[in-house]
Formats: structure tokens, C-alpha cells, sequence
């Protein structure tokens, strides 16, 4: 090959009087001087980076380049007594996408090895574009399921593939999959297809003490990664000196408790699911609410865990066998940056030190509810994972007595020891949240002297939303008596004056001995009323199968009544039963969906409705059928003939009945001897475009039949339209027939 006889020539190339320029490298360099070569003499690394730009100027093997194209010297890192000099190409002032390239010297300025991510580019790609930057934006987004932000495109020349092409380079975040994504999406700029994409989104695998095998979000690719979160801003988690943790794989951890990385897997883990919670269930955006949040720090030398304002830092336990890294000791320390970046700050005092300590208990709590982690179940307990000092939890919302804390306001809160001042937020937060007797195996809680007889729960969701609703009012003199006003307020603000909801709020706040205040929200609910829940909320089976669920009822003011239950909605061949078909209010019941095997798939939506004597309340249940039945299956056996540069459409009108079950499963024949010329899209009956397959490859196969699965958001019933175009010229053939499957 033409590359070992370059570079044996250029072995004895070695660079003593010029210094090469960090711009152009293809540039001339200038004359050397006697102070230029004193400084090449003295320093390896410059002697590297003019060798190196010497072989990009002379195209040396892989660095040859077409008229128009320049390289840009990007860094020079030593490893190993080698150095490796990174360049950028550029094509008429275009970014190459795929033209990097990297040039390998050794210590005395002679050249070892080059490496380019692409040859030279052929002659005539346009730098001129047919699609518009917002047209090229809006193709981009399609990649994902949601979308939370996007950036203006760049324009590049991708030389990724085997034909390189004028695109925009578009960058759009959001979630794909079901999980956080940041995609980078290369737009075709002549035809507007999707020429290439990927997921700058690194999902590692973490080994944590507390939680095994977890996938953490994390940053970087091939053989350097950082315990960075690249979907989170702000969110990264190191040792002591404040760098995060880096590696040359994606696997982080041991599961030992006296590994610091292992403890990195879980605060991670712990703060990422708390910045969810936030998102899902409070809607507040990162964890300052501008889409921003912090680092955390391990291995601190101490049996505490804190934050300082600009980042949380973790300890261990006193036995020092577990750091303190379980989700609710994070979120505790995160839960303070959110009372920090809520109005009024961070306050001043006992009672308002109380009520951030408090704070950081309430988002342990809920984001341990979010998680759900079969190995820490949600439980209202702070600490009891870690046993920082071997007595167990270090408090107890639903009686914080049992830690010797304060389970009632009182006037000795302001000269309370701000941890214990905690008390009777906490307490009213478990009240609100659960009630004084919530059953199913959780705790009951006490209710102070001249409280109601009793409190019922509003779930703990609804209790968070109330309560961050509260810290939007909070003003740096907070005291209890103003939380209660402010959380009244946002009861109001979110559910209404006569819901149980603001009842429930009140009823906690006099059930800890906060007293009323002039001027606070009234909630005039009355009567007799009762909520109605189900769980799971969603299941999804094949025909003839069967899927339960519990139908769940609670008393929410005034006296039990009996609740007769019944279910609308349902799918064609299925039925629902109920075991009992009544309960009475604060009982449960079984639902049975049954479908049978003329059910079609699609994703439908039941509605249980509970009818009392005080009315009815409804809660939905996602039943999704999958797999294929009868008259589900649509096929268009109609030749059509596909030329070079033209596109052909073919139809099928589906009867099919429901929602089209995500994915449709195409099959596609087609006789061409090119497939890599193919570029093929499907058309809902809604107008929504999806890409099957693109065109790309440097070399052809043929086409034969195929099957793709396509994930849709349809009804199945209408026309479904086939898209073929023949993006090349020098091979034509027909489409044979297609089928899908609703």
C-alpha cells in the first residue's frame, strides 16, 4: 500500500527551526528564527505539533485533501513518550463532520502515524443549501418523543458514509425512548432526509452500594467518560477537589461501601431521580427551577452529609463500612438547594433553619416515593439506610418524637436545635400526605392536643405540589405560621377552596398545633365525599388475556358511604368485573379487564367510576393489546415501477378499528439491485411522516423483502401511504408488494 511507502520515507522527518501555526495547518509555515528553534530544542511537545503540521501541509497518507479543504490543529496530548496532534477539517469554511484527524510523532518531531476519519472530498459538494435551517430544525425534532429544547442548526459538510453531503447539523433535547436525549441530527441540505443522528446522552452502568446494578446518566465516549451528567446541567459527582469522577469505560463502582466511586453511583442515581420527581410530579424544571443544579461531592471526613450552597457534600457512617449516599440523605441535601433557590433564600434562625431541614426530609421522601427502589422502599423514615451513628433512622415524619424531636409547634420552636425544629413540618407533611391512619401497612401518626380527631391523606404527590407551591411564597423571615397561610394558599391555587384537598391542608396544620391565621384560605369544603384511585394505572396484554387491578376508595370528608363501581371504555370482545362490585368508602375492590381473542391491539382508555350518595368520581386505567388479530394485517400488492430520481406512493386503507398498536410492523418486496438508493417514509392517516429507512452506503445490495417495526401515534382506522425514492442515479427497479400490521 501507497501508506507504508509515505511513511517510511517520512520516518526521518524531524522538525528543528520552524514553528507551525495552531491555525491553518495546510498554511505555509513561516521561516524559523534562533529563539523559534531554541524553543523546538527545549520542548517536545512544540517539535510534535510542527512535525505534525508539517505532514497535514503536505498531505501526507491519510491527511490528503481536496482543493478547498484546510485543517485546524486542535490539541497536542502526550501519552506513553508519543504525542498526538488532533486537527478539524474544514471545506470551503464548512465543518467536515467526519474529516478529524490525528497525526502520531514521537519525541524528537518525527512522525509515526496519521489517522483521518475520512479521505479527501470529491469534487463538487455544494455549500449551498435547499432546505431551510428551520425546515431542517423541524425534521429534526421527529427523532424524539418529546421535545424540551432545541438549538439553531449549523451548516457541515457530513462525511460520515460513503457519499458525502451538504447538511444541518441540528441539535434537539428532550426524551426518546423514555429516557433523556440530546440528539444530534444531520439534515440532508438538498433533499431534507435524515442523513444521520446520535445520542449524546451516555446512560452508564453503575454498581452502587445502596441500589446494585442501576443505570446512571453520565458523559463522554470511547475510552474517556465522566461522572457528568450531560442531560442535567449542573449535575456531577467527584472526590473532594470538586472533579468528577473519570474513567475509560462507562461501568462505575464496586458495590462495596468503602468505594468513593460506588458512592458516586448512588448520589447520582439519587439526585437524577429527584430532578425527575421534580419534573414529573411538581413540575419545577432542575433543581434551582431554571433548569440548573449542582454538583455533589464524596468521600468527605466526617459522619455527616451537608450543602454549602454551591455544592452537596457526603460522609459516612460512623462505623465508616457505608457512605452516606442513600436517596433520601441526597435529596435531603439537594432538598435544601431548592428551599436555597425558592424566593426568599436561604432565611436565617432556628424556626427557619427548622423548616429548611424539614424541606430537605420532605424531597427525601418524595423523590424515595418516585423511585420506588425495591431495595429502599418509600417509608417516611430520614437515614435509615445508612444508620449514620448504629440507632437507626435519624428521624421519623410520622412521629418525630421517636427520635426526640418535637412532634407539635410550640413557642420553644424558635430556641430549638434547628434538626429537631424540623419536627412539626414533618409532621404535618406525612399527615397531608398519608393521614393519621393511612392503612396499608404504613404508620399511624399522632394528632397534637386540640387537634381534629382525625386527618386524611391527600397522597403524597399531591402533598409535594402543595407544599413546593408554599416555598414559591417563602420569604427569607419564614416562619411556621407562614408556611401554613402560604401552603393554604397553594391548596386553593391548585385544587380549590372547596376541595378536600385545601380541607386536608388545614386539618394537618391544626393537627400539629400551627395555629390559624387572620386572613388564611377558609377551604369550605363539606359533606360527605370520598376519592377513588387505581393501581397499577396501566397493563398491557395479548388477546384472551387478562389484566387486575386494585380499585381503591378513601373517606375525604365526612361520613363512609357505599360506592358502587363500573367500568366504560373498553375494547371490542373485552369486559370488566369488579370483586366486590360496592365497597364502602375506605375499601378496596378487584378489577378484571378480560379481552378476548377478537380484541383488537390499540391502546384504549377505561373509566372506572365510583357513584356515591355524595356523587362520582372516575380514574383511568391504560389498557394496551398487543399482538395482531383478525382483520389487522393490510397488504398493497400493486407493481409499481421505481425510477432514478423519482418517487412513487402506494396506499392501503385500513378498516381497522381502535388506536394502531406502537409499533406497526411493516413488510416491504421490492426488486432492486440498490438498496443503499432507497430512501422510504411512511404516511399516517393524521399526515405524520415517518422516516423507514434512509438512503446511504458506499456500496449496493440488493433489496428483496424486509421488515421494519415503526413506532406511530395513530388511530389504525384510514389511509397508510408508502413513500419510495431512488435518491440515485444507475439502478431502477419495482416495488412488489407491502403489508402492515395495525
Amino acid at each position: 500500500m501507497r501508506r507504508t511507502a509515505l511513511l517510511a520515507a517520512a520516518a526521518a522527518l524531524a522538525v528543528t527551526g520552524v514553528v507551525a501555526p495552531a491555525t491553518d495547518a495546510a498554511a505555509k509555515p513561516p521561516p524559523g528564527s534562533e529563539s523559534a528553534v531554541r524553543s523546538l530544542a527545549d520542548d517536545p511537545a512544540q517539535r510534535a505539533a510542527a512535525a505534525a503540521d508539517q505532514a497535514v501541509a503536505s498531505g501526507l497518507d491519510d491527511l490528503r485533501v481536496s482543493p478547498g479543504e484546510t485543517y485546524r490543529r486542535t490539541a497536542v496530548t502526550p501519552a506513553a513518550g508519543m504525542y498526538y496532534v488532533t486537527y478539524e477539517r474544514a471545506y470551503k469554511g464548512l465543518p467536515i463532520v467526519g474529516g478529524d484527524a490525528v497525526v502520531v510523532t514521537d519525541t524528537g518531531g518525527r512522525v509515526r502515524d496519521t489517522e483521518a476519519a475520512s479521505g479527501a472530498l470529491p469534487l463538487g459538494v455544494p455549500t449551498q443549501p435547499a432546505v431551510t435551517a428551520e425546515a431542517a430544525t423541524s425534521t429534526a425534532t421527529t427523532v424524539l418523543s418529546r421535545v424540551d429544547d432545541s438549538a439553531a442548526p449549523r451548516l457541515v459538510v457530513l462525511a460520515w458514509g460513503g457519499r458525502p453531503r451538504l447538511a444541518w447539523e441540528a441539535v434537539v433535547s428532550g426524551i426518546a425512548d423514555g429516557r433523556p436525549s440530546i440528539q444530534h441530527v444531520f439534515v440532508d441540505a438538498t433533499t431534507g432526509e435524515i442523513a444521520d443522528s446520535y445520542d449524546q446522552v451516555k446512560a452508564g452502568t453503575g454498581n452502587g452500594y445502596y441500589y446494585g446494578t442501576i443505570t446512571i446518566n453520565t458523559s463522554g465516549s470511547g475510552t474517556s467518560y465522566s461522572m457528568t451528567d450531560s442531560t442535567r446541567s449542573g449535575l456531577r459527582c467527584g472526590g473532594q477537589n470538586g472533579s468528577a469522577y473519570t474513567g475509560s469505560d462507562d461501568s462505575w463502582g464496586t458495590g462495596s461501601g468503602t468505594s468513593l466511586e460506588t458512592a458516586c453511583v448512588d448520589a447520582l442515581y439519587s439526585v437524577q431521580r429527584e430532578w425527575d420527581m421534580l419534573h414529573d410530579w411538581l413540575g419545577r424544571n432542575g433543581i434551582n427551577g431554571s433548569g440548573g443544579g449542582f454538583p455533589a461531592r464524596v468521600g468527605l471526613n466526617d459522619v455527616n452529609a451537608y450543602w454549602n450552597g454551591s455544592y452537596t457534600n457526603f460522609g459516612h457512617s460512623q462505623d465508616n463500612a457505608r457512605q452516606a449516599t442513600p436517596i433520601d440523605v441526597v435529596a435531603h441535601e439537594f432538598g435544601h438547594a431548592v428551599f436555597q433557590t425558592t424566593p426568599g433564600g436561604a432565611g436565617s434562625g432556628n424556626e427557619n433553619g427548622g423548616l429548611n431541614e424539614a424541606t430537605g426530609d420532605i424531597f427525601g421522601s418524595l423523590t424515595e416515593a418516585y423511585a420506588d427502589n425495591p431495595n429502599d422502599p418509600p417509608d417516611y423514615q430520614v437515614g435509615e439506610e445508612v444508620n449514620l451513628v448504629g440507632d437507626g433512622p435519624i428521624r421519623y415524619m410520622y412521629n418525630p418524637s421517636l427520635a426526640g424531636d418535637p412532634n407539635c409547634y410550640s413557642s420553644s420552636i424558635p430556641r430549638t436545635e434547628v434538626h429537631s425544629a424540623a419536627g412539626p413540618l414533618n409532621h404535618w407533611f406525612y399527615l397531608l400526605a398519608e393521614g393519621s391512619s393511612p392503612g396499608g401497612g404504613k404508620p399511624n401518626s399522632p394528632i397534637c392536643s386540640g387537634g381534629p380527631s382525625s386527618v386524611t391523606g391527600v397522597g403524597i404527590q399531591k402533598a409535594g405540589k402543595i407544599y413546593l407551591g408554599a416555598l414559591q411564597r417563602k420569604t427569607s423571615t419564614w416562619k411556621y405560621v407562614n408556611v401554613r397561610t402560604a401552603s393554604l394558599a397553594a391548596a386553593v391555587e391548585l385544587y380549590g377552596a372547596s376541595s378536600a384537598e385545601c380541607a386536608a391542608t388545614k386539618a394537618a396544620w391544626n393537627a400539629v398545633g400551627v395555629p390559624a391565621q387572620s386572613g388564611e384560605a377558609s377551604c369550605s369544603s363539606s359533606g360527605n365525599d370520598f376519592s377513588l384511585s387505581l393501581s397499577p394505572t396501566a397493563s398491557t396484554v395479548t388477546p384472551g388475556q387478562s389484566a387486575t387491578a386494585t380499585v381503591a376508595t378513601s373517606t375525604t370528608s365526612g361520613s363512609a358511604q357505599t360506592v358502587s363501581l363500573s367500568a366504560s371504555g373498553l375494547p371490542s370482545g373485552a369486559s370488566a368485573s369488579f370483586s366486590p362490585s360496592s365497597v364502602s368508602s375506605g375499601g378496596s375492590s378487584t378489577l378484571t379487564v378480560s379481552t378476548s381473542a377478537s380484541t383488537p391491539s390499540g391502546t384504549y382508555t377505561v373509566t372506572v367510576t365510583g357513584s356515591g350518595s355524595s356523587g362520582s368520581h372516575t380514574a383511568s386505567y391504560t389498557l394496551t393489546v398487543s399482538g395482531t388479530s383478525g382483520g389487522r394485517t393490510f397488504t398493497n400488492g400493486t407493481n409499481y415501477t421505481i425510477n432514478d430520481l423519482t418517487t412513487i406512493t402506494s396506499p392501503i386503507t385500513s378498516t381497522a378499528t381502535g388506536t394502531a398498536a406502537s409499533p406497526v410492523q411493516l413488510s416491504i418486496t421490492i426488486s432492486h439491485t440498490c438498496a443503499e438508493d432507497l430512501r422510504i417514509r411512511l404516511k399516517g392517516p393524521n399526515g405524520t411522516w415517518y422516516t423507514i429507512k434512509s438512503s446511504a452506503g458506499s456500496s449496493c445490495t440488493s433489496f428483496g423483502t424486509r421488515s421494519f417495526s415503526v413506532p406511530v401515534t395513530q388511530t389504525a382506522a384510514g389511509t397508510w401511504t408508502l413513500e419510495i425514492r431512488d435518491q440515485y442515479t444507475y439502478d431502477t427497479g419495482y416495488l412488489d408488494a407491502w403489508s402492515i400490521t395495525l
